[in-house]
């Protein structure tokens, strides 16, 4: 099967939703409209014919949390997204993928970036109990402009998180980082 203009995706480990802590068995979250539960991570088994980036099939890819999403319709019955083709294919839009994995490194394409919160101790501007409001450090970024490590600041509300090798990130857009500070 091959796509002219999606990404064709399964869920990472064949599950729509990562609500569990593996360890213990313990279920975080039991609903299917939490967003924070739903999986994020997918592997690539075929590019669209018409794509020319730097994502192949094999890659492990961090995609929007709708994509593998089942939700409830107006008379109550169980969905799926747009995007289910199976239980194991999914199609996916270019503009969906904010990162992707290659022997063992991260990479994101452009527009993207992920930047790590800083904790509310740096700084003064504080947004609750345990961040810095608008600032973070850069963590993955698509070019030379920025290094890793630096310390930006943001847009409010273009903080989408997402946990990356157990650590909490922000996927926003570099149109979306104001300066460096």
């Amino acid at each position: 099967m091959k796509s002219l203009q999606y990404f064709i995706i399964e869920p990472l480990n064949g599950k729509r939703y990562e609500n569990t802590i593996d360890d213990i068995g313990l279920i975080f979250s039991a609903s299917i409209e939490d967003h924070k539960a739903t999986q994020r991570f997918a592997v690539v088994k075929e590019i669209p014919k018409f794509y020319s980036g730097e994502i192949m099939p094999g890659d492990i890819v961090v995609v929007h949390h709708n994509i593998f999403r089942l939700y409830y319709d107006i008379k109550g019955r169980l969905k799926s997204s747009w995007n289910y083709i199976d239980e194991d294919t999914y199609i996916c839009e270019q503009n969906q993928i904010y990162m992707y994995k290659r022997n063992g490194e991260w990479k994101v394409p452009y527009p993207y970036c992920f930047v790590e919160p800083i904790d509310k101790l740096d700084s003064f501007l504080a947004v609750d109990e345990k961040f810095a409001n608008l600032l973070g450090k850069v963590t993955f970024y698509p070019s030379d402009d920025l290094a890793v490590g630096d310390l930006v600041a943001f847009r409010p509300d273009t903080e989408y998180e997402f946990k990356i090798d157990g650590n909490l990130m922000y996927r926003m857009q570099i149109k979306d980082l104001c300066l460096k500070i």
